[in-house]
């Protein structure tokens, strides 16, 4: 099933034609009789999913024996009834809701594993050891899974969407941690937004591979921080990805002529702790200035991780500092540790030297300040800052809504 594009980056598409969009693929779809897993982000996602569900809906009804939603939660904190109910709209009558219990090992179930070798080709020699593919039972005992997401810049993958809401979406822990440290290697600022197959889009293919039921994907292009499509591809994972990913590098990625001296993000609610709305530090570090400030405005965010809370523990450190030192961090999450990088940037690390970030990341949010500054970040206290007054900053540089477009020097 080839992927065909509909609309483009410079397009807003209107909701009846991606309903028409999604029932002429999914009727040229084999489907009938068959068991279906629909896979679907979190509300860490700008998507609207009540539209593209209702149409998936519509397009399985009389044709599908079974339809479970699979939440992608990767290791986020599961939805409730109540969000899950707003998230994905509905009723969906026949189908099944579920979050990926990532914690429960009785959710899970081995796919196989990839060896030393293939994972040292894969990840260009950064990496030489074994992983097993461990997944969410719903994606084996279905006869097809569809994804449903968004495609955006990712800092651990180069942009997200397709065969990512499978790993580490509804991975177990062990690769989930595993493809992220991989991206940590790389460094957030060197593969987010990056085109093409990087060693972690690689390394998430070749285990998506193992998937034994057919695997399809509805992507989207969405304006950031809406529920509009700029563009929609169904096809096989790859296909689909592919073309939204190109899509994406136009949507989602805003040019700089020079680096600034301070950025202030101001985080979205759909982030309710800094495990997620450190996507504001990630999308903005490549235009910050040696030395310059990254502020993270939000004082909705009351605490570093809801389902982490190693992070309190370890801090945010550059990823020198855990390569110079693995022999005291190698025994934790090595997901927590990528986390700790992402969000600390780039710098460097010595036994005589100690750390040397090359920005400050300064958190202007609802987390206690003794926990900020224990974490190896800066604090300001939120009532402090006014976004106009900072609008108002030459050298400063206010985005709106951050986590979701990326900024690039020219």
């Amino acid at each position: 099933m080839d992927s065909d594009v509909l609309g483009g980056a410079g397009q807003v598409l209107d909701d009846g034609m991606v309903r028409a969009y999604i029932a002429e693929r999914l009727a040229a779809a084999d489907l009938d009789g068959r068991g279906v897993c629909v896979v679907v982000p979190d509300a860490t996602r700008s998507c609207p999913l009540p539209l593209l569900l209702g149409a998936v809906h519509e397009a399985l009804r009389g044709r599908a024996t079974r339809v479970t939603v699979l939440v992608a939660l990767g290791t986020h904190a599961p939805m409730s009834d109540a969000q899950l109910r707003a998230h994905l709209g509905g009723p969906y009558p026949g189908w099944t809701v579920r979050n990926h219990e990532w914690w429960d090992p009785d959710a899970l179930v081995s796919l196989g594993g990839i060896d030393a070798d293939r994972v040292a080709e894969l990840s260009e020699g950064r990496m030489k050891r074994p992983v097993e593919v461990v997944l969410n039972r719903a994606v084996v005992d279905h006869d097809v899974c569809l994804v449903v997401g968004p495609v955006f810049p990712h800092e651990v993958v180069g942009f997200s969407g397709g065969n990512k809401y499978f790993l580490p979406g509804v991975a177990g822990q062990e690769i989930i941690d595993f493809s992220h440290w991989l991206g940590a290697l790389i460094t957030s600022a060197a593969i987010i937004g990056t085109r093409g197959i990087t060693p972690v889009r690689a390394l998430i293919d070749e285990a998506a591979a193992l998937i034994p039921s057919r695997r399809l994907a509805l992507c989207v292009v969405v304006r950031s921080g809406t529920g509009t499509l700029h563009a929609a591809a169904l096809g096989t994972p790859e296909e689909a990805w592919a073309a939204c990913a190109d899509v994406s590098a136009e949507a989602h990625i805003s040019y700089l002529d020079r680096p600034v001296h301070r950025v202030l993000s101001v985080i979205p609610a759909r982030y309710d702790d800094m495990w997620t709305g450190a996507k504001g530090f990630y999308k903005v570090e490549p235009v910050v200035a040696d030395g310059g400030e990254v502020i993270l405005y939000a004082p909705h965010i009351g605490r570093l991780s809801a389902m982490h809370p190693e992070i309190e523990e370890i801090g945010y450190h550059c990823r020198d500092y855990f390569l110079g030192q693995w022999e005291r961090f190698a025994h934790h999450h090595w997901g927590v540790l990528a986390h700790s990088t992402h969000l600390r940037g780039a710098g460097a690390w010595s036994a005589t030297g100690g750390e040397r970030d090359r920005v400050t990341v300064t958190l202007a949010t609802g987390v206690p300040p003794d926990v900020v500054r224990r974490a190896n970040l800066d604090y300001r206290d939120p009532a402090t800052v006014s976004v106009d007054h900072f609008a108002a900053d030459p050298d400063t540089l206010v985005v709106a809504q951050a986590g979701e477009v990326l900024y690039r020097l020219r």
